[in-house]
């Protein structure tokens, strides 16, 4: 039996959801930190080499580096602090690791952003700091600027969040309302030279956006931040407006504190799409690729890839997987329980209707599909029948943005706990030929 035959079998619908299964886990090791650093450290500076970051992945990526470091330069010190997600720790001897809140800051989010620029801001000339910045980084690093409470910040993130604006407007208010994004941590580090390595989250891998870019020179404006605050019919208070009304630009590209720094992205969501890619191709399954920065409403992208799908299966003559990564957004309007990714989902399903031969999944790469437990979820044209039986509509789920609770009653959910990377989203969906 070749490795195509389990694929096929219709009364095999198991071997569909396994093999789906692992290609979202060969994208996901493909861009974890344990792949990433050992080959990329500096040479230790005359100074002191001071870590910092923040993000699902900090905490990894401290580990990663400090393992590397310890092997290449052992006598050489290395300390520092770096701030994660609850839950998504690790070991580490010299790096401290703190953890907080996501997606919405809290007071742990606050403290770790002071004690981030207190640890830099007696470096010099002869010092290094390396900014280890995953996605995330935004909530979990948050220092309101000055004259605004951080309930007003949390608000405002919540609103921002519920109103299906993109992570690129997202980011640009976060940067203007705070005093430690934008560029204000490697200001505070200055003159030391600041190396930042980044796992990109964000579509389009503008290294700025990435959890805010808080060691990256900022070529937004608070104007901006403003006109995007007043588009989604965000309410802010009179601190807020005067915040963005002011001269408070964050440090612009053009600061000459940042000629000696240097940034580099080590993996984005194209890096994971490649991996899963290559090992379709070896199976010998044709893949389509969609492109690595999808955005939009994440339900309206489901039901496009469901016809793209069903119009791919005509003619087919072998399996084709269909991929695809970026961020959608959720308009909020219900009350139910769900990500980006099951709400995607929901609406792929409800446009197959069953379609014989056609399985997806869709996972978020860090574990998380929003601020549930669940990284996604999966599917086949099997649980359109189980779903009949137990008497569940996808539109009423939908209304309610209720799709966690959808696939929870499917048994459906995928549980990976935390990854300790974060690239964002990775969707598959697998068509097999009509005539199988």
């Amino acid at each position: 039996m070749n490795a195509l035959s389990p694929l096929l079998s219709r009364e095999r619908p198991e071997a569909a959801r396994a093999w789906l299964r692992r290609l979202g886990e060969t994208a996901v090791s493909a861009v974890h930190p344990d792949t990433l650093l050992p080959d990329r450290l500096p040479d230790p500076p005359a100074g002191r080499t001071l870590v910092v970051g923040a993000g699902k992945a900090a905490a990894a990526m401290a580990a990663a580096l400090e393992r590397a470091w310890q092997a290449r330069h052992p006598e050489a010190p290395l300390s520092g602090l770096v701030v994660t997600r609850y839950g998504h720790g690790a070991e580490c001897r010299h790096i401290e690791v703190l953890e907080a809140s996501h997606p919405m800051p809290d007071d742990l989010s606050e403290r770790a952003a002071r004690r981030m620029l207190e640890a830099v801001e007696d470096l010099g000339e002869d010092d290094l700091v390396i900014a280890l910045i995953s996605g995330g980084g935004s909530a979990l690093m948050t220092l309101p600027a000055p004259g605004i409470a951080l309930s007003e910040k949390q608000a405002i993130n919540k609103a921002l969040l519920r109103s299906g604006a993109p992570i690129r407007e997202i980011n640009t208010v976060r940067r203007h309302l705070s005093a430690i994004k934008g560029g204000r941590l490697a200001a505070a580090a200055h003159p030391a030279r600041v190396l930042t390595w980044l796992i990109s989250d964000v579509p389009g891998d503008e290294a700025s956006l990435i959890a805010s870019g808080p060691t990256l020179p900022d070529a937004s404006t608070p104007a901006e931040a403003l006109a995007i605050l007043e588009r989604h019919g965000i309410e802010i208070s009179a601190a807020v407006r005067e915040q963005l009304a002011g001269n408070t630009e964050a440090p612009r590209p053009e600061d000459p504190g940042f000629a000696r720094d240097d940034s580099e992205i080590l993996a984005r969501a194209r890096d994971a799409l490649a991996a899963a890619r290559l090992a379709a191709e070896d199976e010998g399954i044709e893949v389509r690729l969609l492109g690595d920065d999808l955005e939009g409403e994440a339900r309206e992208l489901g039901r496009a890839q469901g016809r793209m799908a069903l119009s791919a299966q005509d003619g087919l003559d072998r399996p084709l997987v269909i991929l695809s990564g970026g961020e959608t957004s959720v308009t909020v309007t219900g009350d139910g329980r769900g990500g980006r990714n099951v709400e995607y989902l929901l609406g792929l399903f409800a446009t197959l209707e069953g379609a014989e031969g056609i399985h997806a999944l869709a996972i978020d790469t860090d574990g998380i599909d929003g601020s549930e437990d669940n990284a996604g979820a999966i599917f086949g044209p099997d649980c359109w029948t189980r779903m009949r039986s137990l008497g569940l509509e996808p539109d009423d789920y939908l209304s309610r943005n209720d799709a966690y609770t959808f696939f929870e009653a499917l048994d459906d959910l995928i549980m990976t706990g935390p990854t300790r990377t974060n690239v964002n989203d990775f969707r598959a969906i697998l068509v097999l030929p009509r005539s199988s």
